[in-house]
């Protein structure tokens, strides 16, 4: 496999660093090793890069928020936007935002722009690419709010837009393949003063600070909230609450936060999380679905 992703080094730009370890990128700092890592900086690179996908399976990531590798590692390509899939424009009464965009640098550029209604991606970590996929939100604003449409490229090449009422978005979740990657999003602009944007967003900043082991290693949300209910109250009424599997621990700030508290590995992590869907599943008969995504063997 070394020697086709040497072909693929032959025919881009963007670098690719083999065997790359992942706890470097990856939040929660566990995990195994990929056969390979690409930033794509272009368009180019990255058609380059997945028309290989019949060969060499690949997978795109943010920043490593809401990802897991397991300790086997990822034997295949992880691929990361570069530099030209991070721009923010505006035109007009649309924001278009490239993929690779922070969330947070998303917030701030509303914000400069007096634009509103994009306040909660300050309290996100991730990408925009990430958040169309699973339609990411928080404190009762999501993704899709304002979303018009966007643009996606398969693993054939083609380059295509789709509209907002294409992509099935729902409470964390859209009908986004992996083979889809997301390049750009086009946003609707809403504008208001300055000062009401800076408002919400410390309204935000602080409830996160007061409510979330932010200083942690930790992926965020690690499960889904179920119709109705809130992950993390039923994982503490399910007895979990600081809970431990190696070094490995449930929060006890927010029950719905897994964190490594120093050398865990990514199977101490999953087997702590299997646990508390059991516990949950058995008390309430309410099956929790993991909200982070987890990859490799």
């Amino acid at each position: 496999m070394h020697s086709l992703i040497s072909k693929i080094q032959s025919k881009i730009k963007s670098k690719i660093i083999l065997d790359y370890d992942m706890k470097k990128s990856t939040w929660f700092r566990a995990g195994g090793n990929a056969l390979g890592y690409v930033i794509a900086n272009n368009i180019s690179d990255l058609k380059t890069i997945i028309s290989y996908a019949d060969q060499i399976k690949y997978y795109i990531v943010g920043v490593g928020s809401n990802l897991m590798v397991r300790d086997g590692g990822f034997d295949g390509l992880i691929i990361k936007l570069g530099k030209n899939f991070n721009k923010i424009k505006i035109n007009k009464d649309t924001l278009s935002v490239g993929a690779g965009v922070l969330d947070v640098n998303l917030a701030k550029f509303a914000q400069k722009n007096s634009i509103k209604d994009f306040e909660f991606f300050s309290g996100i970590p991730g990408t925009i690419g990430g958040a169309i996929k699973m339609n990411a939100g928080c404190y009762g604003s999501q993704t899709a709010d304002n979303l018009k449409r966007i643009l996606v490229i398969n693993k054939s090449g083609k380059i295509e837009h789709l509209r907002k009422d294409e992509l099935e978005l729902q409470y964390r979740s859209s009908n986004l393949t992996d083979e889809l990657i997301v390049l750009k999003a086009d946003f609707i602009c809403k504008y208001s003063p300055v000062s009401e944007i800076i408002e919400k967003k410390n309204y935000i900043k602080l409830k996160r600070e007061n409510s979330q082991p932010i200083k942690e290693k930790t992926s965020g949300s690690t499960f889904k909230n179920p119709s109705g209910k809130y992950a993390a109250a039923l994982i503490e009424r399910a007895g979990c609450k600081g809970m431990k599997n190696g070094d490995a621990s449930v929060s006890t700030i927010h029950s719905n936060f897994i964190i490594n508290n120093g050398e865990a590995t990514a199977l101490d992590i999953e087997n702590l999380g299997k646990q508390i869907i059991k516990q949950v599943q058995e008390k309430f008969g309410i099956r929790l679905e993991w909200e982070i995504k987890i990859i490799g063997t």
